[in-house]
């Protein structure tokens, strides 16, 4: 039986198609799901994707985390489903404080496109196992608030607990603390991140490398072997 993997859609999404393919290309398959439906469908993860949900008011991400669909997510990440937040969806985890901490704006006071390097640090969660710890990646980062910041005490936390998934290399690009660039729970069943790894995932775009794929290959894995 074919892994599930649902795309929220929230108003301002915009790479959600994106993500769409990402999954189908590892080899699973990918369901549309609208922010204001609660019903998630029976899928068996769920990716919250890229964009600028309700034009980024307020807060990055604190609108999106009131949509209906979010208290299923909600619900289910506390029981186990895996999430995956990216850049946006990012935001989206930390205001529904299923991820700690908080996104601000870059501390230049730029949008930012470019091709980033980064290190994974966690290859045990559910959406990084085709990673070794200690990897270097490139993926395509793109972002206006994508500064990872948290108290001392929580920052020390995750250090400790290992929960520092990936760390920027080379060039922090927006001032995040200790350059975290995805961090995730307890569990390890959410994660979340600024870079956009749907955009690394054939050689003949983003990056031209398949850095990014790792993550959908990791969840399908987690998956058919559960």
């Amino acid at each position: 039986m074919t892994a599930r993997i649902g795309v929220v859609t929230f108003p301002g999404s915009l790479d959600d198609r994106d993500t769409q393919r990402a999954i189908r290309l590892a080899g699973a398959e990918p369901v549309a799901l609208w922010h204001k439906d609660k019903d998630l469908h029976q899928v068996d993860a769920v990716v919250l994707p890229g964009g600028f949900s309700y034009g980024d008011y307020l807060r990055a991400g604190a609108i999106s985390r009131f949509s209906p669909v979010m208290e299923t997510v909600i619900e289910q990440a506390k029981a186990g489903l895996p999430v995956l937040g990216i850049c946006n969806g990012f935001q989206i985890l930390t205001e529904a404080h299923l991820l700690p901490g908080a996104m601000l704006g870059n501390n230049h006071l730029h949008f930012i496109c470019r091709d980033q390097k980064l290190r994974v640090e966690n290859a045990g969660t559910a959406w990084t196992s085709d990673y070794a710890a200690g990897q270097e990646i490139h993926i395509p980062l793109k972002n206006m608030d994508g500064r990872y910041v948290a108290d001392e005490y929580t920052l020390d936390k995750l250090e400790a607990e290992g929960r520092v998934v990936f760390r920027y290399l080379d060039f922090n690009p927006n001032g995040s603390l200790r350059d975290i660039a995805g961090v995730t729970n307890e569990a390890g069943n959410v994660v979340g991140l600024m870079p956009h790894p749907e955009h690394a995932v054939e050689p003949l775009i983003g990056t031209g490398r398949t850095d990014g794929l790792p993550f959908f290959t990791s969840i399908l894995k987690k998956l058919v072997n559960a």
